[in-house]
């Protein structure tokens, strides 16, 4: 046993572990920083239910069918509560810990911090997503507003209990403050970030190039809050109103709306112009994205995107490809000089965005290199880390045994700076997606255990 006041359970729903690479990171960079981390989350197929990875313990249940309607969503998330609440018991028999730590979604996981917050334990929030915003964007009409209310008050609720809340960017952290009345000082903001670490070289798919004079790119997850339908509708005016064929756009992932997307396809007559390539290996994920020459973000505008990350751009922007994106609050941010940006839901100008940076190279080039640069200099995971351990080390007393300061990741080893760009290969990382806003879609800029496939949910964007 490790010293009292380090121990953390960590608890998952929405993606297995140690696919959701948030998770995955947070836990990593908290094992290394000396606290003892169990995690406990749904079992993926083939996955242990008992296991140590890397330091972290895992407690895994068996999976539940993924929810579709109301009542589908009710029996998943009732039937993982109870299921997460039961292993908490075991662990807390059997371990011990001192802090629990919630990933949203769902935000019912407040009952069972709100349990052990009876016997003295610490909650901490991890505010992955917009729960009531989510919800809207995957509904018709919005769903209902008896729904969208409740899932208001679970908010305000896990928001008023916890100690400390983590948000994943500056939007998230303006809601919980004016909505659910958090004081900024119990505030603390985690990116969600991409690993310069553990490069390995991968060849781009050279014969997607004979099929068109320029590649374009989307990779995540195709729920219908996600975009891709504005994108096709794009493409669809870059063929019948710009005259375009000299392209060739590669759609990498799976959601909710992928039947939907096919069929909007074949009904726009650009079925010779997009390959849909569903849930694919890592290693083919990157060999796609490195071909690129433009990659895309169509999220249009909603309250649910517009204040979420989406972590595909610092994919995007690791590779040094240039983006063309609707201008939302979080996009720019993100992208800053990395992405062409474009009126918000304007599909028409999406399709002459693209136009132009296909016909400017030098534009691309420029663009990529800039986005490369603030992967490399600030929006990477090892600059995030303080932060994270700032939580903790306002959570928790200080610990004999544990760091009462912890150096960005830079300065404790040396990643690579610089991605090559030219020549037959390029460095890049692993792949990763995530169930959430996704249903999320995982990038390969992580450190996923290769064997793994690329599985969406929604996003997690944030």
């Amino acid at each position: 046993m490790g010293p009292p006041n380090n121990r953390i359970l960590m608890l998952l729903e929405n993606q297995t572990y140690p696919r959701d690479f948030r998770v995955r990171r947070e836990a990593t960079a908290l094992t290394e920083a000396g606290y003892r981390v169990s995690v406990i989350c749904p079992a993926g197929p083939g996955q242990l239910f008992r296991e140590t990875l890397n330091g972290v313990r895992l407690y895994r249940y068996a999976q539940p069918a993924a929810g579709k309607g109301f009542l589908g969503y009710l029996w998943e998330y009732g039937y993982a509560m109870v299921a997460t609440f039961l292993l908490s018991l075991l662990v807390f028999v059997r371990e011990g810990f001192d802090v629990v730590h919630a990933h949203n979604p769902p935000d019912t996981f407040v009952f069972i911090a709100a349990f052990y917050k009876l016997l003295g334990k610490r909650f901490v929030f991890d505010h992955h997503d917009l729960s009531p915003e989510m919800y809207q964007a995957r509904f018709p009409g919005g769903g209902s507003l008896f729904v969208h209310g409740a899932l208001v008050l679970l908010e305000k609720l896990t928001c008023c209990l916890a100690d400390r809340v983590i948000a994943t960017n500056e939007s998230y952290k303006k809601i919980e403050m004016e909505r659910d009345h958090v004081p900024e000082t119990r505030i603390t903001v985690v990116r969600n970030g991409v690993e310069l670490h553990d490069l390995r070289e991968v060849e781009p798919d050279r014969t997607l190039h004979p099929k068109g004079k320029t590649i374009i790119a989307y990779m995540g997850v195709m729920g219908f809050q996600d975009g891709v339908d504005y994108l096709l509708r794009a493409l669809g005016h870059l063929v019948r109103d710009l005259g375009r064929t000299d392209f060739f756009c590669i759609l990498v992932g799976g959601g909710d709306a992928f039947a939907y997307l096919k069929s909007l396809t074949e009904e726009l007559h650009i079925s010779e112009h997009v390959l849909f390539t569903g849930m694919v290996d890592h290693l083919e994920v990157a060999r796609y994205l490195v071909a690129a020459e433009v990659c895309v973000a169509p999220e249009p505008s909603a309250p649910y995107n517009d204040r979420s990350t989406a972590v595909k751009l610092m994919e995007y922007m690791t590779l040094a490809k240039p983006i063309v994106a609707f201008d939302l609050t979080e996009h720019r941010f993100t992208a800053q000089e990395a992405a062409a940006y474009v009126k918000p839901n304007d599909e028409l100008e999406f399709a002459r965005t693209i136009a132009e940076l296909m016909d400017d190279p030098a534009r691309r080039k420029k663009m990529g290199l800039l986005g490369r640069r603030r992967v490399e200099t600030e929006l990477a995971w090892q600059y995030s880390i303080p932060n994270l351990l700032e939580v903790y080390r306002a959570v928790l007393p200080a610990t004999a045994g544990l760091p009462q300061a912890w150096p960005r990741r830079g300065e404790r080893e040396n990643p690579p700076r610089c991605l090559p760009v030219a020549g037959t290969a390029l460095r890049i990382g692993r792949s990763e997606m995530t169930r959430d806003r996704e249903d999320r879609l995982p990038g390969f800029c992580s450190g996923a255990p290769r064997e793994e496939s690329v599985r969406l949910n929604g996003g997690k964007r944030t």
